[in-house]
């Protein structure tokens, strides 16, 4: 309830602040919406895989050389040990096959560029992802739809050349996951995966809320799904209800339906559920860190006081 309160405050002091930039008329680009061509720094969980973690590359069929160098740069790689590295290339085709159902055909383009590095990481160590110019797909996102996946202890780095959506990588990821361990996934069951990154970024451009709390409701949901609690659409509704209170979340009469839709899919697949779980636990374990770090009151000080700052320069 308490990191809820803070997070309310701090949404309405980001407001006032918007909209005093806006009279000021000082331009502002939000975070979020970075323009294809430009770069934006890495997220997510600060990956570092090496060539001895025995990682797969999944590339863009349709980078560049200077792209391609680009992407390794990103992942850490040096283009000298480029050789060292088993590689696979995603092409636009494969995009599409996946991705049409949900995504329109204009936005995945006619240039696979989504590249992503995969090496598997020790038992229970969880998922872990970095993403380097990826505008739309969040750290997340990729986590729990690799869950849905059945993917459940692996590093992750996704890297784009430039700004770019990166709905693709998933594509690559699996695919990457598929050679490093071996095992075909199931084609409906990456379907299903594809189908929920997309409805989790279509519901965090409209819900008015932080990503992560976004995220981590979907990953409740599904962790309620995987104790056999969601058998009605009444149970389900119930628990969109419950975890929307939970997050702090208005969720219209569409994206309702978009997460009701996403469960019904889910229900009919043959799902690892322990990767389920133990996705929706970690966003459990996140949460409670936050609200036990020592730092946390301090980190909210120190905000409100770069506010009243800013606004006191405003006038001097």
């Amino acid at each position: 309830m308490v990191q809820i309160m803070i997070k309310k405050i701090i949404k309405k002091a980001a407001g006032i602040v918007m909209a005093a930039v806006t009279v000021c008329n000082i331009p502002v680009m939000a975070y979020a919406s970075v323009e294809e061509g430009t770069e934006n720094s890495g997220n997510g969980d600060n990956v570092i895989i090496t060539e001895s973690d025995k990682p797969y590359l999944a590339l863009g069929a349709d980078l560049t050389a200077d792209e391609q160098h680009k992407v390794l740069e990103y992942m850490g790689i040096e283009a000298a040990d480029f050789d060292q590295y088993d590689v696979v290339y995603v092409s636009n085709a494969e995009e599409h096959k996946y991705l049409d159902a949900y995504v329109p055909k204009e936005k995945i383009g006619t240039r696979a560029l989504s590249s992503v590095v995969v090496s598997l990481a020790g038992e229970g160590d969880g998922l872990k992802v970095s993403t380097y110019n990826i505008n739309y797909c969040t750290a997340g996102m990729y986590k729990n739809a690799l869950a849905t996946a059945g993917v459940q202890d692996a590093n992750v780095i996704v890297a784009g050349p430039f700004a770019i959506s990166g709905t693709a990588a998933l594509v690559g990821t699996l695919e990457a996951y598929e050679q490093i361990t071996g095992e075909l996934l199931d084609e409906d069951i990456v379907d299903a995966a594809m189908d929920e990154l997309v409805t989790t970024g279509e519901l965090e451009q409209s819900i008015d809320g932080d990503s992560e709390d976004i995220e981590a409701m979907i990953a409740d949901i599904k962790g309620r799904m995987a104790e056999g609690k969601l058998d009605t659409k009444e149970q389900i509704e119930d628990a969109i209800d419950e975890y929307a209170k939970k997050y702090d979340l208005e969720i219209s009469a569409e994206d309702r339906q978009k997460i009701i839709d996403l469960v019904e899919k889910l229900k009919t697949l043959d799902l690892d559920w322990d990767s389920i779980k133990n996705q929706a636990s970690a966003w459990a374990d996140k949460l409670q860190d936050a609200l036990n770090s020592e730092g946390f009151g301090t980190k909210v000080k120190n905000f409100f006081q770069k506010i009243v700052d800013w606004f006191k320069s405003l006038f001097n």
